[in-house]
């Protein structure tokens, strides 16, 4: 029985299981999941019919190891010489990841973050559906984001209520995000999504995911400086390599006049001692 005041999944079955399989999925496989699937679903829309784990381990930017192993932990093995069943493997992967079932998402914060993630498309065909759009601005209340009203914060208790909200979404300041996930938890959401670039408290059980793109950037930025670092030692070492080249260059050609110097001086000595002395003349 669903706690008052709690969202429960809606239309939720649970999934079965396959027979023996471990019921625990480490969260490092969790995580590259949605990674498959993606890879998976562009696949089965070109007409693929079945994938090998090299080909999958390629498409997703892993090893085909670690791809093996965590199809492993589906109850997915593949078949030898024929590899994966690519129609079957997004039924089993959105299966574990709940995307069989629908799931109602709530928006706070209707910037223009909260305005491009309610104008997403790509939500629904994964089975989210944003049905509540959030905003302590009184000046946004009332607004048409993609057919879904905005209404103010302050309604937020009765439509995860009266909506039965599964997913909260955070998309304001950093300054009001923990405010905004203290009422979302009160409200009885026990997934939030968080975007706003600052670190949240939770009960411990709510499920939080942090998405912030500053530190994306930070960290895509480190890597284009390491790689322009590496490539200005490289271009100052082949400089180096050049000057040294020249260097014993030019002290091969001195040491080729010395000793072609050293040849000519034998040469005149020789030529000197070989000269005849003059002959007496007698009278």
């Amino acid at each position: 029985m669903a706690t008052p005041g709690r969202a429960t999944p809606a239309d939720a079955v649970a999934p079965s299981r396959a027979p023996g399989r471990r019921q625990g999925i480490p969260d490092a496989t969790v995580a590259r999941l949605p990674i498959y699937l993606r890879a998976l679903h562009a696949l089965n829309e070109s007409g693929v019919a079945t994938i090998s784990s090299d080909a999958l381990a390629d498409a997703a930017g892993v090893n085909s190891a670690k791809v093996r192993k965590d199809l492993s932990h589906l109850g997915s093995y593949g078949t030898r010489g024929v590899g994966y069943d690519v129609e079957y493997l997004v039924y089993q992967i959105s299966r574990e990841l709940g995307l069989t079932q629908h799931w109602r998402v709530a928006i706070v914060g209707i910037g223009n973050l909260g305005h491009a993630l309610a104008n997403y498309g790509g939500f629904a065909s994964r089975g989210f559906e944003v049905v509540a759009l959030l905003d302590a601005d009184k000046a946004s209340v009332g607004e048409d984001v993609n057919g879904t009203p905005v209404t103010h914060i302050d309604q937020l208790p009765r439509l995860v209520a009266e909506l039965r909200v599964n997913i909260g979404v955070i998309a304001t300041p950093a300054k009001a995000a923990q405010e905004v996930c203290d009422r979302l938890v009160e409200a009885g959401v026990t997934s939030i999504l968080n975007f706003a670039p600052t670190v949240l408290s939770v009960p411990a059980d709510v499920q939080l995911r942090k998405v912030d793109l500053s530190t994306e950037l930070q960290i895509l930025a480190f890597h284009e400086q390491r790689k322009a670092l590496a490539a200005d030692r490289e271009a100052r070492g082949d400089a180096r390599s050049s000057a040294a080249a020249l260097e014993a260059l030019d002290a091969l050609g001195d040491e080729a006049r010395s000793l072609g110097s050293q040849r000519a001086e034998a040469g005149h000595v020789t030529n000197d001692a070989a000269t005849p002395l003059p002959q007496a003349v007698s009278t």
